[in-house]
């Protein structure tokens, strides 16, 4: 009651409890306004934001809960139930017809404005670690008017909606989960030196418990075994901190892992209880207890970019889809470059904000079977699963869109989205399309350009995704009224698009490629650190003469390339096999006259495509026009595409170097 009258002489609303037909026990609006300083978006108008604060309560006893780790253990209410709260942000434009679209924040951030909107002024976006987010309010990234860019969605009278679903995030829009005081286990990070010190601090992600021992070893680079190194020690500065000491001559790649006993877990796997439970209040709720209500969104979509996107694939396996009531929580859902991995979410000792790559963190729990939507055995253990396995159950799994960049193939295991785990064809259920973009990077949001980066040995690939994006968001809603999608652009084996990695490229000394791509390996998690068992058979897109891939969706530059450009990029002095840049592509210009062409270069010349800069923007604005009809690509992006290629802006290449 104090806090309620706090809040309430502070000018806030606090809404009631709700009724017993939603587990969100209660709605706090935190702040309710104009956002993007009340600008405008066609003829939905200005957008309203409701930042809030969702308290849930998860049955223990209910056997759709029983999948959340170590639930059974956290501390309960007065009803027996485990309590949490999640931080929810609510933009609403004043004509609301759309669907209600759900963004799973990327490590407390949103991404939406810089992806969808091509807004310049949001935060950056891409590959995080934990807690690398700048200290803001909450719904900071929606005040300016020009943070909402394009304002795509809202012009389609879309309600976006972010929900907290991590518990690790220092700040921005994050859950507040419970900790079971006093359980003690393993845990481990994963880290590089910052720099050239030879001292560094260490946050760990778990207190260590009170006596604890710990273990400190090295990988001299990622792909080399974890191994004791003279003068590699570490000291306990507190129960969150080590101070890291190494000897001279560790090389800038090696990755540090410390083994410990932690205490106090979190139970990170209330954050897909907290995106079900807020979700299905918003959408089913009549009270006045829901800011939406009464009329809610007609349908929902579950949308996420990068670990958000392998967040959604978790969340459907582990049968969040369903509410307690069995009702359908999205009726669509759309992850963006999640490749066929999964989060480390609901686990003991969980870590969700641990960015898998070809770098670092590897070994951590986010790629292991099952990878594919469709049931598939895995013959080493007998086990059959798939990520649609428990929603079929309770005929509640949605539509799906999948979108992949070129890089998931190389960085992310997204070859094992088609095909099992011994590398035979595995077909796209009938509830899932799936999209590669031919050579784009991890991170592909608007405005980038090819340029050197000191770690890369090739310049960064330009290509874009979120036009491509956008079409397909268009298609999933208008699949969700009936009218089937474009059809599956995806490399498969039964095409010829996929296949192993000694067959990718066509010889062509043009494009040095050396067969790194990071492996898909079987990992057994031991109290003293990851095991590899073995690796799972992994295929990868087969490019054609020109150097592009053959199969997945080509914006207008690639489908009219002026260069090759890959979803891999390799590091300088690559050696090992999984040599890859982080999250980047890269891009290799053509000649421009067979007279300027090496001699070991076997693509075309610009001269042999093009007879002139016309013929060029005619065969953009060609494959734009193919692309719209197909309903890749909104004709607004396919006129941007025209333009930027009269104005010989649109390949963004770096020419190669004299």
């Amino acid at each position: 009651m104090r806090r309620t009258w706090l809040l309430s002489s502070l000018g806030l609303s606090v809404l009631a409890a709700t009724p017993a037909v939603s587990e969100v026990t209660k709605f706090e609006i935190v702040s309710r306004g104009p956002a993007f300083e009340g600008r405008s978006f066609g003829a939905a108008g200005p957008v309203e934001m409701i930042v809030g604060k969702a308290t849930f309560a998860v049955d223990p006893m209910n056997i759709v809960n029983r999948q959340i780790v170590d639930l059974e253990r956290a501390p309960r209410n007065a009803r027996g139930h485990v309590e949490a709260t999640t931080d929810v942000v609510i933009l609403r434009p004043r004509i609301a017809t759309g669907p209600m679209l759900v963004d799973l924040p990327n490590r407390g951030d949103d991404l939406l404005n810089r992806w969808l909107h091509d807004a310049t002024d949001a935060p950056p976006s891409g590959p995080a670690s934990a807690g690398s987010q700048p200290v803001r309010s909450l719904g900071a990234v929606f005040s300016k008017a020009s943070n909402g860019g394009s304002g795509f969605l809202f012009e389609n009278g879309m309600t976006v909606v972010e929900v907290g679903w991590q518990g690790d995030v220092p700040t921005g829009i994050g859950l507040q989960a419970p900790v079971i005081e006093g359980l003690t286990g393993p845990s481990r990070e994963s880290f590089t030196f910052a720099g050239v010190d030879a001292v560094q601090k260490v946050i760990l992600s778990y207190p260590a418990a009170a006596g604890g021992m710990g273990t400190i070893t090295a990988r001299t680079t990622p792909d080399a075994d974890a191994k004791a190194v003279d003068g590699l020690t570490f000291r306990q500065l507190d129960p969150r901190t080590i101070e890291v000491t190494r000897p001279a001559g560790m090389g800038s790649r090696t990755v540090y892992e410390f083994n410990y006993i932690a205490t106090d877990p979190a139970v990170m796997g209330m954050g897909f209880a907290a995106l079900r439970d807020v979700v299905s209040f918003l959408k089913f709720d009549k009270s006045a207890s829901n800011p939406l209500a009464p009329d809610g969104p007609p349908q929902t979509i579950g949308f996420g970019i990068s670990q958000s996107g392998r967040a959604l694939r978790d969340f459907l396996y582990f049968g969040f889809n369903a509410d307690e009531q069995n009702r359908q929580v999205f009726d669509g859902m759309l992850p963006v470059v999640p490749g066929a991995r999964k989060s480390f979410t609901n686990a003991r000792f969980a870590q969700p904000s641990r960015n898998p790559g070809p770098s670092a963190d590897r070994l951590y729990p986010v790629a292991q079977f099952p990878f594919a939507y469709e049931t598939s055995v895995d013959p080493s253990t007998g086990a059959q699963d798939g990520i649609l396995k428990q929603c079929r159950v309770t005929s509640t799994c949605p539509k799906i869109v999948q979108i992949d960049s070129e890089y998931e193939f190389w960085a992310s295991q997204a070859g094992l989205n088609v095909t099992d785990v011994v590398g035979k064809p595995l077909a796209l259920p009938p509830e899932v399309r799936a999209f590669m973009i031919v050579g784009a990077p991890h991170s592909s949001w608007g405005g980038r350009v090819s340029q050197p980066t000191p770690a890369c040995k090739l310049a960064s690939s330009s290509v874009q995704g979120p036009p491509l994006i956008r079409a397909l968001i268009v298609s999933l809603n208008q699949w969700l009224g009936g009218t089937p999608p474009p059809a599956s652009r995806y490399p498969t084996l039964e095409d010829g698009t996929l296949g192993p990695a000694s067959s990718a490229y066509p010889a062509n000394d043009a494009l040095p490629y050396q067969g790194q791509y990071a492996r898909a390996y079987r990992v057994a998690q031991t109290p003293t650190g990851p095991v590899v068992e073995g690796t799972f058979n992994l295929m990868v897109p087969q490019a054609g003469t020109d150097g592009n891939s053959r199969g997945g969706v080509k914006m207008p530059m690639v489908a009219v390339p002026r260069g090759s450009y890959t979803g891999w990029n390799p590091l300088k002095g690559a050696e090992g096999p999984e040599d890859l840049c982080e999250a980047q592509g890269s891009a290799m210009p053509f000649a421009a006259t067979r007279a300027q062409r090496a001699a070991n270069d076997t693509r075309p010349t610009i001269e042999e495509l093009y007879h002139t800069e016309a013929d060029y923007v005619a065969k953009v604005k060609a494959a734009a026009d193919e692309l719209v009809a197909a309903r890749l690509l909104l004709p607004a992006d396919a006129e941007t595409d025209v333009k930027l290629a009269e104005a010989g802006k649109l390949a963004r290449l770096t020419p190669p170097a004299n």
